[in-house]
């Protein structure tokens, strides 16, 4: 499928998707949006894609936040509330994508850009990053996700200090608060997330979908169910040609090959 504001580009059982707006940093309006939407709903139905990478285009920006003129336009409040509702419909395809999504940060993170990022399942950032939810300058709130995913990643004291003052932070900040998991030099970036996603694609696939489905369900109930969410996700792993490879491989001391099966 073509798009008009994403790049997608394949190697291997490597996707990396770039949204392609760099004349406004990257900036989301309901275009972007909905194209997001569908391209993951494309590479969730590819079957010889297995991890996916997220970026944007040129070094200035990942997504520097919604498109303000967009945000304009919204002339009622029922306007707004279905606008958010489609941002966070996308950024929910993201984090239930049965496949690793990894964000690769490579400048701004900022308003709906932080919000899809951490929606994504890990976040690389480069050296030169700057991350946070600036929409209290405008008179609004985060309507993408940031005021459920930011204080389930960093907790909520945190949480609310970054959102209340609107505030950005670099990269080191954000790997010291957890908000993401590694920060490399620019220039390194997009090759490092590139790597670490070609080593994600050769996991079982639906080993790596049962895990991001125990974590994301277990952290929204107490510990006994999510025990029993592990427990049955274990058992249906039982079954599968990968579980019989992986354990055939170990004991006959040879690297696995995984199907997906």
């Amino acid at each position: 499928m073509t798009y008009k504001h994403l790049l997608i580009d394949r190697e291997e059982n490597v996707a990396v998707l770039t949204i392609n707006r760099p004349e406004k940093y990257n900036a989301l309006n309901d275009e972007v949006v909905a194209e997001i939407s569908s391209a993951m709903d494309e590479l969730a139905a590819d079957d010889g894609v297995r991890a996916i990478v997220i970026t944007g285009a040129g070094d200035k920006a990942f997504i520097s936040g919604a498109d303000v003129g967009m945000l304009q336009d919204l002339k009622t409040s029922r306007d707004a509330v279905a606008n958010s509702r489609r941002g966070q419909a996308m950024t929910l395809k993201v984090e239930n994508l049965p496949k690793p999504v990894i964000a690769a940060i490579n400048g701004y993170a900022l308003g709906g850009g932080l919000e899809l990022a951490m929606a994504c399942d890990i976040r690389l950032a480069s050296d030169t990053a700057r991350l946070g939810q600036p929409e209290v300058g405008l008179g609004i709130s985060p309507g993408y996700g940031g005021t459920q995913r930011l204080p389930r990643l960093v907790g909520k004291g945190m949480a609310k200090l970054l959102i209340f003052t609107g505030d950005m932070i670099d990269a080191q900040e954000a790997l010291r608060i957890g908000l993401v998991q590694r920060v490399v030099p620019q220039g390194e970036l997009l090759a490092e997330a590139k790597a670490l996603a070609g080593k994600l694609a050769t996991k079982p696939p639906l080993t790596l979908a049962a895990c991001k489905e125990a974590i994301n369900l277990g952290l929204e109930v107490d510990l006994e169910r999510g025990l029993s969410i592990e427990s049955l996700e274990f058992g249906i792993l039982r079954s599968t040609e990968d579980y019989r490879e992986g354990t055939s491989a170990f004991l006959e001391k040879r690297k696995p090959v995984f199907k997906g099966k």
